[in-house]
């Protein structure tokens, strides 16, 4: 079992900004792509970005521009910078990791076989 922590969640007003971070450690083998999923009530799991040790990046096209995507040195911490936050991002938001390299779509919860227990986000307007 791979440690997930995710914290940062909490309540902004439209056009305000959170940053959300994910603590984890363990195997390296099994945290090969890092990503951020999110689900909001009645909807399914959406993935938001993901990053490979690499620091190779992706985004979903409702986030790019707005969100980015990050790791510290030790690859243990993910982040995910939230500006420009609108009241659709209202969500639970959890942290994966995927042992796979490549192929695959990286946005797809598919791919990831941790999860993180959550936090939330609520963008008022």
């Amino acid at each position: 079992q791979l440690p997930l922590v995710e914290s940062g969640g909490g309540e902004v007003q439209a056009g305000g900004s959170l940053k959300l971070s994910c603590a984890t450690s363990g195997d390296a083998g099994s945290r090969r792509r890092l990503g951020w999923f999110r689900q909001a009530p009645g909807k399914e799991r959406e993935g938001v970005a993901a990053i490979r040790i690499d620091d190779v990046r992706v985004y979903a096209d409702s986030v790019r521009g707005r969100f980015t995507i990050s790791q510290d040195n030790a690859k243990t911490t993910l982040y995910l910078q939230m500006n420009s936050l609108k009241p659709e991002d209202t969500a639970m938001y959890y942290c994966a990791a995927s042992p796979v390299w490549e192929g695959g779509h990286w946005l797809s919860q598919n791919q990831y076989t941790y999860w993180g227990q959550g936090t939330q986000v609520t963008v008022s307007s």
